[in-house]
């Protein structure tokens, strides 16, 4: 039994039932011709996302991401570093020794799962160092998935890939050339070397990499130029930054910048186990959204209320048509 067939005998009712209605949902707006952009927050490539969302953006099922820092660097830790990855499963009666005795080993925990900061987070700092010294020197400025796109085309890193390839989103993206946005970059791992980097003088022009306003700049510029052409879905998985930023742009551009005629989003979908609170944006119903000019009466809503790394590889293998 393939997963839509599993997903739609077994999956009838509540959270199980809103999982078959938004992926129905997905499959309906890429076939018509929408595009969808999808979010990541949390830690969705240290659960290795990856491993459907590539052969989604391969499918041209995913057409654009907006992402955390953590996310963005931490699925190219997994590709070159996740021989030396290390599983806690116990690792809610780990006492504040145990998590001393990780940091000594330099194993940073996220959840059930150490990152290996030796083999992952410094061999990645080495090769992306260099795409920052030499483009501070030529003046020129990129975005910080940019850094990372060419540290992946320059082949350094293909030797050391200890993961199947195809199992990596950022490199099908990169492969795709996929449009991708990181805002709050600076909340990251490399985001923090990068300002180790700028202290110490090794980066003169702290520019160099570009961030912010001007992401928001490129994703206004794509949204204008490609909603008239292609309903464009939101697909977002938890919440906080990387969810609100992009779907701000729709609004941004109707009411700051007195556009008329720009499509609200098309499509909306939701994973997360946020509780619906006062002020929380995580748990905001989208109902909510309609206010803020994000959301249509009519945009199709769903919410999954679960686990996003369960509900969404079954919904990306339900789209597949897995």
């Amino acid at each position: 039994m393939n997963i839509r067939d599993f997903c739609r005998t077994h999956f009838k009712h509540f959270n199980a039932a809103a999982l078959v209605d938004a992926a129905e949902g997905y499959v309906r707006h890429v076939d018509a011709g929408g595009k969808m952009l999808v979010t990541l927050a949390g830690a969705m490539s240290t659960a290795e996302l990856g491993i459907s969302l590539a052969e989604l953006i391969r499918r041209d099922k995913v057409h654009a991401i907006c992402c955390t820092g953590a996310n963005l660097e931490e699925d190219i830790f997994n590709l070159v570093a996740h021989q030396f990855y290390e599983r806690v499963p116990h690792y809610r009666d780990l006492t504040p020794k145990d998590e001393q005795a990780l940091l000594e080993r330099h194993m940073n925990r996220v959840t059930d799962t150490c990152i290996p900061e030796m083999e992952a987070m410094r061999r990645i700092e080495s090769a992306i160092l260099e795409e920052w010294t030499a483009a501070d020197r030529e003046g020129r400025r990129h975005f910080p998935h940019e850094f990372l796109y060419r540290v992946l085309r320059g082949g350094k890193l293909a030797g050391s890939y200890q993961i199947d390839p195809r199992n990596s989103w950022l490199l099908a993206a990169c492969e795709k050339n996929l449009p991708l946005w990181v805002p709050g970059w600076e909340d990251s791992t490399l985001g923090n070397m990068y300002a180790g980097h700028c202290i110490s003088g090794d980066v003169k022009n702290v520019h160099t990499v570009r961030t912010g306003i001007e992401y928001m700049m490129t994703l206004a510029a794509w949204y204008t130029e490609t909603a008239p052409r292609s309903p464009i879905g939101f697909f977002q998985i938890g919440g906080g930054i990387a969810g609100d930023f992009p779907i701000c742009v729709v609004p941004m551009l109707h009411q700051d910048l007195r556009r008329e005629g720009v499509p609200l989003w098309a499509y909306f979908c939701q994973i997360s186990d946020s509780t619906t609170s006062y002020g929380s944006y995580s748990g905001a119903v989208p109902n909510e959204k309609i206010t803020w000019g994000k959301l249509g009466i009519d945009t199709p809503k769903y919410v999954v209320e679960s686990d996003a790394s369960i509900v969404a590889p079954l919904i990306f293998g339900y789209v597949l048509g897995a």
